[in-house]
């Protein structure tokens, strides 16, 4: 939907549950608004020669022209009265909270949410804000990232919703366009609004009730050691090429080494070590080599802490200050 105003136009555009509005400074001779294809207006404008774009409203045709340099398009409007009411954010019931500290932490935890949509529940990330905390935790029962972020200052009220993933992904792409400045957060009743700069997206929340994700943790590790982030992370990398077709990557921890090893029938294998201050008697455990890639990706810390309790019990991963980055991942059954 696109609505021009006085020296603005307003776009609009949902799918029904993501909906997003952006204005942008325009010369309007004609207020108006109708409404066009989403995805072929994009196809369309992307193709366009870098020239001022004018767009034409025609009622006569019933369609609208989009006209940059030589190249004119004619597009079909649709009826604008089936376009969706997008929610409102309503008053001063909001809270404000700075975009890059929201955004980074989206960014450590959204891709551990679930994609299966059997299990709508594990498909949005806890959202939760209150006084300078913020923290968002995430789970496709497989893995799981907990964040918490201290804030420079105090948010105003309290938050705690479950909120899409791919929301909160699409709103770290539009925030980071505005860096530096704030995310206002509008809690409804099922739904949640943001708006960044020009850009306010609305979702609606995830229905069912997110996990108790403190019950996953163990409350206490065999083994814990601080490993070098960067060094572990391109030794996975590497060795995960030839883990394929469901093949677990395999950890061997021996006095003072880990050796990552994967094998693939038909394919081949690869193995590397890296000293690692290990003690005790020697452990084998297999992980998702894609989901500790992604531990160890979002750690993004120089150092880390592994922790690990048998091959069946799950591994953790540690960064940040005072561990304010978590990562807990499902270990894979290893055959001798």
């Amino acid at each position: 939907m696109i609505s021009a105003e006085e020296g603005e136009v307003e776009l609009r555009a949902t799918d029904m549950e993501l909906g997003i509005r952006v204005t942008t400074q325009a010369t309007v001779e004609r207020p108006g608004t109708v409404v066009l294809p989403g995805r072929l207006l994009v196809d369309v404008v992307r193709s366009l020669p870098k020239d001022a774009v004018t767009l034409e409203y025609r009622a006569s045709d019933e369609d609208v022209e989009v006209v940059a340099g030589s190249a004119q398009f004619r597009l079909r409007i649709l009826p604008a009265t089936d376009f969706p009411k997008l929610p409102e954010p309503s008053g001063g019931n909001s809270m404000r909270v700075p975009a890059t500290a929201f955004v980074e932490t989206i960014e450590r935890v959204a891709r551990s949410a679930s994609r299966d949509e059997t299990r709508p529940h594990l498909t949005g990330v806890l959202v939760s804000a209150s006084g300078r905390d913020l923290r968002m935790v995430a789970t496709d029962s497989y893995r799981l990232s907990v964040k918490e972020t201290t804030l420079e200052k105090d948010v105003e009220g309290s938050l705690e919703a479950n909120v899409p993933a791919r929301t909160l992904q699409e709103l770290s792409r539009v925030a980071a366009a505005d860096a530096g400045g704030e995310i206002e957060i509008w809690a409804l009743e099922n739904q949640v609004v943001f708006k960044t700069g020009r850009a306010i997206l609305s979702s609606r929340l995830v229905e069912g009730r997110f996990p108790n994700y403190r019950q996953l943790l163990p409350e206490s590790y065999e083994h814990e050691l601080r490993i070098d982030r960067g060094e572990l992370l391109d030794v996975v990398r590497r060795v995960g090429l030839l883990a394929q077709k469901n093949a677990p990557l395999r950890l061997a921890f021996t006095e003072g080494s880990l050796e990552v090893s994967a094998q693939t029938p038909d394919v081949g294998r690869s193995s590397e070590s890296i000293p690692v201050p290990y003690k005790g008697e020697e452990l084998q455990i297999g992980f998702n080599p894609d989901f500790l890639r992604d531990g160890l990706e979002s750690a993004e810390s120089d150092e880390l802490t592994l922790k690990l309790i048998s091959p069946l019990r799950p591994g953790l991963i540690e960064s940040g200050t005072d561990g304010d980055f978590t990562y807990l991942v499902m270990p894979i059954r290893l055959n001798t």
